[in-house]
């Protein structure tokens, strides 16, 4: 059965090569940084699950501290604007055919993997058939860039690398803030705010309950910047006790809107990697990008209130 371990062994591969390529850039003055800091991130993908718990949070604080130090920048070759915009004429809407494909073969995976056994078991890990189905849509995107573009013998994991030391350490970002929030429901955070809020709000009133689980995930990924890292805490406080068990709410449509009310709050936070890297690469004014998407969070939020109001519940 394929599980979820081989697609953190393709990242790891990912950023052990990310980490070699930094280690041969004599152009960098930071360069054994660089190296030091990508190599634990590989590690932690390649061999988390043997480090164990205690193991991985040291990796984790060494990453910070190098981090924290600057990785310099690389001094990758890479083509001219003008090559740039010479390929874009030449293959023109077919750009997009390998970005196109990673979407496609995830939504397909999804619904097809899950049917397909070999020997009377699954050929994948269910659970995490979405994960397993996005990774082979980005090899398959990359296999057909290749073959459509013909770019010379390593400039794949040189671009890529380029583009890991334009982002730097906000990459890893995502992960971290889902542990964070990992270690707060651990922490009983969750249940600390629900008891706080179960005292403010009127239990009678399941709009309000409603309302305010919807809008606290938003806000709470807008403070941690990801949306799983705040779910585990508002699922703990507001809805599991009150939404699903004291309501009567479904448990999955409350979980897929909480979380899609957690996403209008990362359209709508510095913290989040999403809004950093667009503005990181492109050169964007700071707060640019959530400028541009504060309204549509907005509008999405407060549907969603309704949408779970009306949809979890049977009256």
């Amino acid at each position: 059965m394929i599980g979820v371990r081989a697609v953190y062994l393709i990242v790891g591969a990912f950023f052990a090569v990310v980490a070699i390529t930094s280690a041969r850039d004599r152009g960098n003055p930071k360069r054994w940084r660089a190296t030091a800091f990508w190599g634990l991130f590989a590690a932690s993908f390649l061999a988390g699950d043997r480090l164990g718990s205690f193991g991985s949070g040291v990796l984790a604080i060494a990453m910070v501290a190098i981090g924290g130090l600057g990785l310099g920048a690389s001094r990758v070759a890479t083509t001219t604007s003008g090559q740039r915009e010479a390929s874009a004429a030449r293959f023109g809407d077919r750009l997009f055919v390998p970005i196109l494909i990673v979407p496609v073969v995830t939504l397909a995976g999804t619904l097809a993997l899950p049917w397909i056994e070999v020997g009377g078991a699954p050929l994948v890990e269910v659970k995490q058939v979405t994960v397993i189905s996005m990774a082979l849509g980005t090899v398959v995107a990359a296999a057909v860039a290749l073959a459509m573009f013909r770019p010379p013998p390593g400039a794949m994991p040189q671009e890529g690398r380029r583009l890991v030391d334009q982002v730097g350490w906000a990459a890893i970002l995502p992960q971290l803030l889902a542990a964070l929030g990992a270690v707060f429901a651990a922490a009983g955070v969750g249940q600390a705010i629900g008891g706080l809020i179960g005292h403010a709000l009127p239990h009678a009133d399941r709009l309000a309950v409603v309302a305010v689980f919807c809008v606290g995930m938003a806000l709470f990924t807008m403070i941690m910047g990801n949306a799983f890292a705040a779910f585990p805490v508002l699922a703990a406080g507001i809805g599991c006790p009150l939404i699903v068990r004291a309501f009567g709410g479904n448990p999955a449509i409350v979980g897929s809107i909480g979380m899609l009310s957690g996403y209008c709050g990362t359209l709508m936070t510095p913290m989040a990697s999403h809004n950093i890297i667009p503005t990181a690469l492109l050169g964007l004014p700071p707060g640019a990008v959530i400028r541009a998407q504060a309204p549509t969070a907005l509008i999405v939020l407060t549907a969603n209130v309704g949408l779970m109001y009306f949809l979890a519940f049977r009256f």
